[in-house]
């Protein structure tokens, strides 16, 4: 079930010991799913109750800790042998006496290694403030180090074999964008359209099929385009509505964002007026990517193109993204934004949002793309213009 070769696996494996020994860790305990698929390749919904990854500076392969009904999963989804797959019993699942953070102590002291310099991620969805006081009282000889983002930061260069991946996934953010931007019409409602995003995300193509992104159809629609994190109700369509749709396909976790904005019926003047500002920026800071740049100048190209435009966007352009678990996509390490001196590389990926929220409606079109030796190449492949769907007449 593995969807890359152990190779690439222990290649990843080795660039995160690195950057481990680089930051004085011995030990490195990991609950982002994210990192713990691209260090092991598990894969399952099982991060609503306490797992880990355990990387050693010093052992061959990394060791897996989780619920013992998750056990055989590891087994079916990862490289690892079947010793560095250790299963805790059910009792500390959700107990206000034990916890899961007591068990994976008492594993590091059975090995070894309770005495060490240990990496938490400690800003990460999953890993608690009860996950670190019970590590830190079970463990009282360790030094622990904040590690957040360490094997982020290994994830932002994509493998061939990882790009790959995406482009599927935009194979699905083409068919899922296309489905809704047809269920979109006067009298339809809300609901409905995201269900036909569904299907689409999810049936795949005769290739292929979707896995379920990390992130819900994001579906404003009418003055509640102002803010991006909207989704879907049971209401239903007028004339007139203006409607975004943000959503990603997916494919062995890897995903394609995209985002258009379409209105029903004929589009107000200044609606018109801003979507073809945010097309033509987008436009613009596309064609000057190149490897090199710093995330910084990326956004800088954009400033530079709305300043004449009396619009401001005072929130990050775009941000990396690739392999990930719900909630989130992003891989909360480099932001096109002022102040991020990140430079590119082929092979890193990237979400371009120029979006525009004012305070009675916004337009949101965006594109995923992959730096390239020579510049960039956009993942996905839909039209980039404001959709206008006419309001059709009763018979």
């Amino acid at each position: 079930m593995l969807p890359f070769e152990i190779s690439e696996y222990k290649e990843r494996l080795g660039k995160t010991k690195q950057t481990m020994e680089a930051a004085g860790i011995e030990v490195l305990l990991i609950t982002d799913p994210a990192n713990m698929n691209y260090l092991s390749g598990y894969d399952a919904w099982s991060f609503y109750v306490h797992q880990m990854l355990v990387v050693m500076t010093d052992e061959p392969q990394p060791v897996w800790i989780g619920r013992k009904q998750d056990a055989n999963g590891a087994k079916l989804t990862t490289w690892l042998d079947a010793h560095d797959i250790i299963p805790y019993p059910d009792d500390y699942v959700q107990s206000p006496i034990k916890h899961p953070m007591d068990f994976v102590a008492d594993i590091l002291k059975e090995m070894g290694q309770a005495k060490r310099h240990i990496g938490v991620e400690m800003d990460s969805y999953y890993f608690t403030a009860k996950c670190f006081e019970r590590l830190q009282a079970a463990l009282p000889n360790s030094v622990f180090k904040d590690a957040t983002l360490l094997v982020n930061r290994v994830r932002l260069v994509k493998s061939d074999a990882e790009i790959m991946y995406m482009k599927r996934a935009s194979k699905l953010a083409e068919k899922a964008m296309a489905a809704a931007i047809e269920a979109i019409n006067d009298g339809v409602r809300e609901c409905e359209v995201a269900a036909s995003i569904y299907q689409a995300q999810i049936s795949g193509t005769e290739e292929f099929g979707g896995d379920y992104p990390s992130i819900v159809p994001l579906m404003p629609s009418g003055n509640k385009t102002c803010t991006p994190h909207l989704t879907w109700t049971d209401s239903r369509y007028t004339n007139g509505d203006l409607v975004i749709v943000e959503l990603a396909g997916c494919y062995k976790r890897y995903h394609c964002p995209m985002a258009r904005t379409a209105v029903i019926g004929h589009p107000a003047p200044q609606v018109k007026e801003v979507a073809d500002i945010v097309i033509e920026g987008l436009n613009v800071t596309l064609e000057a990517i190149q490897p090199g740049m710093t995330c910084e100048e990326v956004e800088q190209v954009w400033k530079r193109y709305l300043s004449d435009k009396k619009l401001e966007k005072d929130s990050r352009l775009g941000y990396s993204m690739g392999l990930n678990y719900p909630p989130d996509w992003g891989e909360h390490t480099a932001s096109l934004r002022q102040g991020d001196l990140t430079v590119l590389e082929p092979n890193m990926t990237f979400h371009l949002i120029p979006g525009i929220w004012l305070d009675d409606f916004g337009v949101e079109i965006s594109e995923s793309f992959r730096v390239t030796e020579k510049g960039y190449e956009v993942l996905a492949d839909f039209p980039r213009q404001l959709f206008v769907k006419p309001v059709l007449k009763a018979m």
